[in-house]
C-alpha cells in the first residue's frame, strides 16, 4: 500500500468518459477518485469543496470550459495539480491550458498505466510537456520574459531553476542539493518573483529559452 493516497477529481462533460476513468483509477492502490464534475464551473466548485490533490480536466466542455476553469482555479487558494485530458485534434488548445496553470496533459487514448503514471508525476511536482507542445510554448515569446531578469538570480537559485527545467520535484531538488524542502520552496518562490512568472511550468520554459536548463 502506498504511503499517501492521491485524491483525484474527474472533470469531463461525458459521463461515459468519467465512468471509464473512475473504473480504471479505482483499481490503483495509491489513487482514490473523490468526486466528479460535468463542466468547468462545477469542477471549480468541487475542487474548492473536496480539495483533491490532482484534477483530471477536459478542455472542451459546454458552458465553462477547461481553460476558463483553470484561470478561476489560479485565482483561488488551490493546491491541486491540474492534468489536462484532451484529444489529439485539440492539441492547439493545450498551449493556452498550460499557460493558464495546468501541470501537463495526456491524450484521451492514453494507455491506462501511463495515465496513472502521469497522475503520480504531476502530484510529485513534475511538469509533463511533450516535445511538440514545448516547442510551441517556446515559440510564443512572452512579453517581459527577457534574459535581463536572470541576472538577479543567485547561484543557488540558478541551480534550483535548472533542476525545475529537468522536471524535478521539490523533494528531488532538495535531495540533489542537500537542502530541506522548505528551503527549496523558498528558492522556487524567489525565482518566480524575480522572473515575474506564475508557476513552475513558466519557470521551466524560461530556463530552456534562456539557456538556464541543465
Amino acid at each position: 500500500m502506498a504511503d499517501k493516497i492521491i485524491r483525484v477529481l474527474l472533470v469531463d462533460d461525458h459521463q461515459v468518459v468519467r465512468r471509464g476513468l473512475r473504473t480504471f483509477l479505482e483499481i490503483q492502490d495509491d489513487i482514490e477518485v473523490v468526486g466528479e464534475a460535468s463542466d468547468g464551473a462545477e469542477g471549480v466548485a468541487r475542487t474548492e469543496e473536496l480539495r483533491p490533490d490532482v484534477v483530471l480536466m477536459d478542455i472542451k466542455m459546454p458552458g465553462t470550459d477547461g481553460i476558463e476553469a483553470l484561470r478561476r482555479l489560479s485565482q483561488l487558494d488551490n493546491p491541486a495539480k491540474v492534468l489536462i485530458v484532451t484529444s489529439f485534434t485539440e492539441q492547439r488548445t493545450v498551449v493556452p491550458a498550460l499557460r493558464a496553470g495546468a501541470s501537463g496533459y495526456v491524450y484521451k487514448d492514453v494507455d491506462p498505466d501511463a495515465l496513472a503514471g502521469a497522475i503520480r508525476s504531476v502530484h510529485a511536482g513534475h511538469v509533463l510537456l511533450q516535445p511538440e507542445v514545448a516547442g510551441a510554448l517556446l515559440a510564443q515569446d512572452d512579453a517581459g520574459s527577457g534574459t535581463g531578469r536572470g541576472s538577479t538570480l543567485t547561484e543557488r537559485e540558478r541551480e534550483v531553476l535548472g533542476l525545475i527545467a529537468d522536471g524535478r520535484s521539490n523533494r528531488e531538488i532538495a535531495r540533489a542539493l542537500v537542502l530541506s524542502e522548505k528551503t527549496v520552496k523558498t528558492h522556487v518562490s524567489n525565482i518566480l518573483m524575480k522572473l515575474d512568472l506564475a508557476d513552475r511550468t513558466q519557470a521551466a520554459l524560461w530556463a530552456v529559452r534562456n539557456g538556464a536548463a541543465g
